[in-house]
This record gives structure tokens, C-alpha cells and sequence, in this order.
């Protein structure tokens, strides 16, 4: 026995019974990253799960990261911006990738740096812009190419995302949470870049947080957490976690 196991706020906290909203099903789907093909996959196996497990109210949700990296984000914009029902039966949250993306329009170089970094340009030569130009672009050539080639409709849409989101004990989350502060008062900032603090806090956050931006190669479950980023960019497998009342499961792709 040491100190921490007289510190009862480091403790590890024992796993929490979580259940969904009643009468809704719900399937939350990790960092797409430019993967249409992973994602239209995955859609159609939700489809064919939720057919099977009878009806009831389905919802979705969407924890962000739809660009970079692979080689079809246009196309996920895209389908996105067509399942956009306006109300809470599709719920979609906002990734670091589209807070840079969103600033690059904005005209911040800093951003326009980051997001060559962060696989930008596989996300604009999906919306059309030639490889030749972005490879001799400066930070400043980066802004315009995004201005040039990325519709206003699809920025806007991007605009709206949301920081989180609350179903019963579900506290869904691009990154995660800043640990020891109530979820109704967490930044922005954090939701969408925090790691470590969150990752290694073993603390019970109020929630199961459900998230993605972490990638590791199968689903992390613990007490306080379920980490949903399996890579899809370069794994081919893109996962979905679903729950209702107080059963939990998954569906994944397969693909190279």
C-alpha cells in the first residue's frame, strides 16, 4: 500500500455502470480522416445492426477528425453535410483537424503550417486542387488554395460543430475531458487537443467519456473512458461504438 491508495481523488476508480438514454440506440463513429470508402462501409453495417436489433430511436454520432490524412475528405464532407437531419438524431462534434482547417480560411499562417503537417494535403487535392501547386505553396499560398478550393458551404458547415455531447451517462468528446473540472464547464481547447492528462487520469469523470484523437490499435476500454480512434487512415478499420440501455458493442471495418 502506498500513498496514492489514501488519496481517494487518485484512485482507480471501479467501473461505472453506464446506461443510454431510454428508448434510443446510439452509435458513436471514430476519426474518419478522409477514409469515404471506411465510412460508407461502416454506414451500411450500422444499417444492417440496427435493422437486426429491432426498431427503436436510432441516433448517430460523429466525434470528428473527418479530414487529412486520407485521400477522400471532400467526399466525407460531403455525405456528412447529407446526413445532417438539423436536430439531435445525428449529432456531429468538431476534431483538432477542423479547428485548423477553419483557421487556414481564417487567415492564420501559424494554422496554414499545422495543417501541411497534419496531412492538409491530401484534403485539398480531394477538393481539386493540383498536387504541383500545394507543393510549391507557402503558408500564405496554403490559405489561398483553401480559399480557392474548399466551398464556403462546406466551411460553414464545419463552423457549427459542436464541442461535446451529453446522453445520459455517455459524455461524448473529440480528445477528451480536462479531469477535475465539471463536464458542463470544459473549453473547447481541451475537447478537441487534450492526451495525456486525460489518457493517463483514472479519476471517475462524472460520465463514461466516450472519444477519439488517440489512436491505438483496438478500442481502449476502462473504467472511465472508451477510446474509439483504431486508425482508419492507415489501419482500414474504422469503428463504431453502439449502446443502448446498458449494453454496449462494436462494428468495425476491414479494409487495406
Amino acid at each position: 500500500m502506498g500513498l496514492r491508495d489514501f488519496l481517494p481523488w487518485r484512485r482507480r476508480s471501479k467501473p461505472r455502470q453506464a446506461r443510454a438514454p431510454e428508448g434510443q440506440r446510439w452509435y458513436a463513429i471514430g476519426d474518419i480522416h478522409g477514409r469515404y470508402d471506411l465510412l460508407d462501409e461502416l454506414l451500411r453495417r450500422i444499417d444492417r445492426d440496427d435493422e437486426a436489433r429491432g426498431e427503436t430511436d436510432t441516433r448517430l454520432l460523429f466525434l470528428g477528425d473527418y479530414i487529412d490524412r486520407g485521400p477522400d475528405s471532400a467526399s466525407v464532407i460531403e455525405l456528412l453535410i447529407k446526413l445532417d437531419t438539423g436536430d439531435e438524431r445525428v449529432v456531429f462534434l468538431g476534431g483538432n483537424h477542423e479547428e485548423v482547417l477553419i483557421a487556414v480560411a481564417e487567415g492564420n499562417r501559424k494554422a496554414a503550417a499545422l495543417f501541411h503537417k497534419m496531412g492538409g494535403r491530401e484534403t485539398l487535392l480531394s477538393y481539386g486542387a493540383a498536387a504541383a501547386d500545394y507543393d510549391k505553396a507557402d503558408p500564405a499560398g496554403v490559405i489561398d488554395l483553401v480559399r480557392a478550393h474548399i466551398p464556403a458551404e462546406h466551411l460553414a458547415w464545419l463552423r457549427r460543430l459542436r464541442h461535446s455531447y451529453r446522453a445520459a451517462d455517455y459524455y461524448f468528446a473529440h480528445a477528451g475531458i480536462r479531469p477535475g473540472i465539471p463536464l458542463d464547464q470544459q473549453q473547447g481547447a481541451d475537447l478537441r487537443w487534450i492526451r495525456g492528462e486525460f489518457l493517463n487520469d483514472e479519476g471517475d469523470h462524472g460520465a463514461v467519456v466516450v472519444h477519439g484523437h488517440s489512436v491505438r490499435t483496438d478500442v481502449e476500454e476502462r473504467s472511465n473512458r472508451i477510446g474509439i480512434d483504431t486508425g482508419a487512415y492507415a489501419s482500414g478499420r474504422l469503428t463504431a461504438l453502439a449502446i443502448q440501455g446498458e449494453e454496449r458493442w462494436l462494428l468495425q471495418t476491414e479494409k487495406p
